[in-house]
């Protein structure tokens, strides 16, 4: 199977996970307002599938030692389009709160064997492309927003038809794995020191970018006089300028590298998170979601990437070397949701009485990504080992 095939259907599946997200969330208001749902109440919530969402990427990490990612994303795909329609046309809240349960697990399955793709087809093009599929995700993301301000009145069964995008996503041709190793190299190879570091760095911009995305049009509709149709601008500008500076982070980092481009983007992501704070109506606090998604953007992508590379040193095979670093990635995806776990459930804790303060507490801690970025930096002697794809 091509390799570029591979690289555009795991782009597909970012694509796909990032439309059916920020559907949801952008329609939190809604929701929240159908089941007289609190802020604290919406915290709990999301508590839940972020837990649960944490267990999937568990069970891809175990899973894919037996059969590769590909299986496993189609799977979780193929949940995906089962459960998303029953969030939408629940009749009660209980069934409500099992779609969204059930939701959880399959956005973890998703989240972990996605970048385990994105991560497999990167070590095949022997250059940094992460960058590209998580621009991809807020492409998504982006569409999912927009579909929300042309047509805020769509619910229910007329919402439902999303789920049409993940069944699609099943069909796609992934990268398989060459061949299953005899054993797989010793778990004490693994550079967990390192791995922590950069783990520490994504969890600070999960904990901003949920905080953001799951957050920010409910704190347009409480905290301003914004008009309902135009909550989504929360989210709207923020993935366009995520998506604008996920483009050009490849050449930024070959550029500047890693550290400079961190280090920069978390100084803009915490002048953006003030501007949010202390905003007097909602246009201002949308141009800080907005400049927020230039700063933030590429600290996830390059997460990933060093997370694979660090995970796949010194491995020549490339069928262990998948092996090992699907297995690595998928416990690395944990950070993504301890990130989640912050800045969703924090957020809404914190700013049960005023969302302000919910999001001071990210524009304070997103600032520790600066001494975090020298983890990012790739030795001199790192090269790129290809992955082969299996027909």
């Amino acid at each position: 199977m091509p390799i570029r095939a591979a690289r555009r259907a795991t782009a597909f599946a970012f694509g796909i996970q990032g439309f059916i997200f920020i559907s949801l969330t952008t329609r939190i208001p809604h929701f929240a307002e159908r089941w007289s749902l609190h802020e604290l109440e919406i915290s709990i919530g999301l508590l839940g599938v972020v837990l649960l969402a944490g267990l999937g990427s568990v069970v891809a990490e175990q899973v894919s030692t037996r059969v590769d990612s590909a299986w496993v994303l189609r799977v979780g795909l193929g949940l995906m389009a089962v459960v998303v329609p029953l969030v939408c046309v629940a009749p009660t809240l209980w069934m409500y709160a099992a779609a969204m349960a059930l939701y959880g697990l399959a956005l973890g399955l998703v989240d972990a064997t996605t970048n385990m793709q994105a991560v497999a087809v990167e070590h095949a093009y022997e250059r940094p492309i992460l960058p590209s599929f998580h621009g991809a995700w807020t492409l998504g993301g982006i569409i999912g927003a927009g579909l929300t301000l042309a047509l805020p009145e769509l619910f229910d069964a007329g919402l439902a038809l999303i789920a049409l995008a993940p069944l699609l996503g099943t069909l796609l041709p992934y990268l398989r794995r060459v061949s299953m190793p005899a054993e797989p190299a010793p778990e004490e190879a693994v550079p967990w020191r390192e791995l922590l570091l950069v783990g520490l760095a994504m969890v600070l911009f999960y904990m901003v970018d949920t905080a953001s995305t799951t957050w920010g049009p409910t704190y347009l509709d409480r905290t301003f006089d914004t008009p309902s149709r135009l909550v989504a601008l929360a989210t709207f500008p923020y993935l366009v300028a995520s998506l604008i500076a996920r483009i050009a982070g490849d050449g930024l980092v070959h550029r500047y590298g890693p550290v400079v481009v961190l280090r920069a983007g978390a100084i803009l992501a915490s002048i953006s998170l003030a501007v949010i704070v202390a905003a007097p109506n909602w246009q201002i606090a949308v141009i800080g979601f907005t400049t927020l998604g230039l700063g933030a953007a590429v600290m996830a992508p390059l997460s990933f990437s060093a997370a694979g590379r660090l995970a796949g040193a010194g491995i020549d095979d490339p069928s262990l070397r998948q092996l090992r670093v699907d297995g690595v990635i998928a416990r690395f995806n944990q950070f993504n949701y301890a990130g989640a776990l912050i800045g969703a459930v924090m957020t809404g804790v914190i700013g049960a009485d005023n969302l302000r303060w919910g999001f001071a507490v990210p524009m304070v801690l997103i600032l520790a990504v600066w001494p975090l970025a020298k983890a990012f930096r790739a030795p001199e002697n790192a090269s790129a080992v290809s992955v082969r794809s299996a027909s």
